[in-house]
């Protein structure tokens, strides 16, 4: 709470809520004053303290009524409730908390989950039977025209019915329908795995990045201290001292190009998450993994697996065409009440004629040249997954290298040259460019070895859509 004294009156602010100290009778937000609102002093008890000669005013306050602390802790709670969810994650960016909020939340996850459980009904639909038929008739004479009390009524049920299999075969192809909703499904959510990973690493590398820049920076200004220490000594001409200005001013601008990189990379986590794109996201603590097993196609990526259900289900097409060289049929009982005489019933039993059967030819070649595209599709599948597994190794041990290479081989390397032409330039021995050209190189080298890790991390996860299965899971 702070105090404000504005000539004879006095305001009280109480986060973001004026008060007047001492008020005892304030029931709801309503009965407060407004912030900033001013207040009689006499409404206060204000007594005189000497301070060094210089009398200042205390305030005696009365107790707060439990009505205001109920107040006041509302206006805590309710604002720190709506922040909480944003901050857990915020404060705990780690990669397989976001990987299974992806898989919860993601939009095109929940809309394919929907869809597959939605074909999941689908087999049940296409093995009933379909509906029966009702039919009433009544016949009368002309001179009499009551159709109510007709001289002769009809009462018909007729029920249509499927040559035998066929509705077994319309079932077991909307199953394998179904099915591969479900491998849809599958490498969906493997992609948008990939997605949440990609863009993970690659603001693990980004945040990596800047925080060698700002270190860099703080380095820069060291040697901007050195040159202005010499110039003032007169061992060194002004332009060092500029330069290392310039420099400075340059490693900001980078600063400020990769800190919008990094929004870019949250807000697209926040997109793969179905949050909004400007909540809250931590820092990325998760460092890509070094070293990795052997992964293998093996059957398990969703794509044949896809591919598998699709040549069983044109196999069960084809089936279905060869029986529709055999008519439906139905079968039906009439029963006849007559005004006068016996009544009666029948039974009737009646079918379509198959004469046309040139359609029924053209369905079976259709189906055959189906069943065909299936199995060659099934072949191309697995060579590009062949392939890409194959492709996503060798990218993956490329970057292992590059990482391995830059971290035990070049960066020692630019420390190294970087530590002599600082010494030399210290001692007055040495070029103020060379010294700015080495910092450039150490810095190049850490950027690219961050950089690297990142890539390592992204080859990975690239890797593991492409065997249809996780490196963690593999014991």
């Amino acid at each position: 709470m702070k105090l404000f004294f504005t000539g004879n009156n006095i305001v009280a602010v109480v986060r973001g809520r004026a008060r007047p100290p001492g008020a005892p009778r304030w029931i709801s937000p309503t009965d407060a004053p407004t912030v900033g609102q001013a207040v009689p002093a006499s409404r206060f008890a204000i007594s005189p303290q000497r301070r060094g000669g210089t009398p200042r005013p205390t305030i005696t306050r009365q107790s707060p009524t439990a009505a205001y602390w109920l107040h006041l802790l509302l206006l805590l709670v309710v604002p720190l409730a709506a922040w909480a969810e944003p901050h857990e994650i915020a404060a705990s960016l780690t990669l397989d908390t976001l990987v299974e909020t992806a898989r919860h939340d993601n939009a095109a996850l929940r809309a394919a989950r929907a869809k597959a459980a939605a074909m999941s009904e689908r087999p049940a639909q296409e093995k009933a039977l379909p509906n029966p038929m009702f039919k009433y008739g009544a016949m009368d004479s002309t001179a009499r025209g009551n159709l109510a009390d007709a001289g002769e009524k009809r009462f018909m049920v007729e029920q249509p019915f499927p040559w035998f299999g066929k509705r077994d075969l319309r079932s077991k192809i909307a199953g394998q329908d179904a099915a591969a909703m479900q491998q849809e499904l599958a490498m969906l959510e493997r992609e948008v795995v990939m997605q949440v990973k990609e863009t993970y690493y690659d603001l693990y590398a980004v945040q990596h990045v800047n925080q060698i820049v700002r270190a860099e920076e703080k380095l820069l200004r060291e040697i901007l201290t050195a040159a202005e220490n010499q110039y003032a000594a007169g061992q060194r001409s002004q332009q060092d001292v500029i330069k290392a200005e310039a420099e400075i001013t340059m490693l900001q601008q980078k600063l400020v190009e990769q800190e919008q990189q990094e929004a870019t990379l949250k807000a697209r986590l926040n997109q793969l998450l179905n949050r909004n794109s400007s909540d809250p996201l931590g820092l990325a603590v998760v460092a890509p993994q070094r070293r990795f097993p052997g992964a293998s196609t093996d059957g398990e990526r969703p794509e044949i697996r896809a591919a598998k259900i699709d040549l069983e289900r044109s196999q069960l097409q084809r089936q279905l065409m060869h029986k529709e060289f055999f008519t439906d049929y139905r079968v039906g009982a009439e029963y006849r009440n007559f005004h006068a005489g016996d009544d009666m019933i029948m039974l009737t039993f009646s079918f379509d004629l198959p004469i046309w059967q040139g359609k029924y030819k053209a369905g079976v070649r259709e189906a055959d040249k189906m069943v065909e595209s299936s199995a060659a599709t099934l072949d191309a599948v697995r060579q590009q997954s062949a392939f890409e597994s194959a492709d996503a190794q060798y990218k993956l041990r490329a970057a292992q290298r590059s990482l391995d290479l830059y971290e035990q081989t070049l960066i020692p390397q630019a420390e190294s040259r970087f530590k002599a032409s600082d010494a030399s330039y210290r001692t007055g021995k040495g070029d103020f460019m060379d010294l700015l050209e080495s910092e450039r190189f150490l810095l190049n080298a850490r950027t690219m070895a961050a950089m690297a890790e990142g890539n390592l991390g992204m080859q990975q996860a690239r890797l593991e859509r492409t065997a249809g299965k996780n490196f963690e899971e593999k014991k």
